[in-house]
């Protein structure tokens, strides 16, 4: 299971994941034509359509009011499906993974913002990652105004964590700082995403390659 890469983006929404993602993606099949490279994204990310519907219910559904609680449990069970379905077996097949969320954004949503606890949280997640976590955790930080400010310029204000209020969004931001300093997340790289697009993209990139070149050879 161990012979394939998995690089994980983080960060506070209007960090630019996404479209860092789209870039490096592109450029790794370019650059390593002998690897194979695929994207995917939390909560989701699988053909199975359990995984799918608790995404619906949890980012695309404003009317459902969901207790911190049972949040904390659907984005865990989409996360076990997640792994089972697509993570592990991409890994078993030697592929670069590359992927939109994973535990840091419940131990920070959950966890701190929620008030549940980064441990109650981090403990749920471990049953349901399979033991599964990243070689490489990108965490693209951003201040929440500079991130609003990004985010309406893009037009890109569309699920009910968008609109939370400025306090919650604080919190988010501090609780990434702090995950990315716990030992189980070691290999977690902290980059400063409010400077401009292509000096991220860099320095990102550099990060990938590194990783690369450890677990491949190349």
């Amino acid at each position: 299971m161990a012979n394939g890469l998995f690089i994980v983006f983080e960060g506070p929404d209007g960090a630019g994941k996404s479209t860092l993602l789209k870039m490096i993606e592109k450029q790794l099949f370019s650059q390593y034509p002998k690897l194979t490279c695929v994207y995917t994204r939390e909560p989701g990310g699988t053909n199975n359509k359990i995984a799918e519907d608790i995404r619906h219910i949890l980012i695309e559904k404003d009317e459902y009011q969901i207790d911190a609680y049972a949040e904390t449990l659907l984005f865990a069970a989409s996360r076990s499906q997640h792994v089972k379905d697509f993570i592990i077996p991409n890994l078993k097949a030697n592929n670069v993974i590359l992927c939109d969320r994973y535990v840091h954004s419940s131990l920070v949503y959950q966890g701190i913002a929620r008030g549940l606890g980064i441990d109650n949280v981090w403990e749920i997640n471990k049953f349901a990652i399979h033991g599964v976590l990243p070689h490489l955790t990108v965490l693209l930080m951003i201040k929440p105004d500079q991130a609003y400010d990004r985010m309406m310029k893009n037009r890109l204000l569309n699920n009910h964590w968008d609109h939370e209020q400025t306090e919650l969004k604080e919190k988010i931001y501090d609780g990434y700082a702090q995950i990315s300093k716990k030992p189980e997340f070691k290999n977690t790289a902290v980059i400063d995403a409010s400077r401009d697009l292509e000096v991220v993209y860099k320095e990102v990139f550099g990060l990938i390659e590194a990783t690369i070149k450890k677990y491949y050879g190349y």
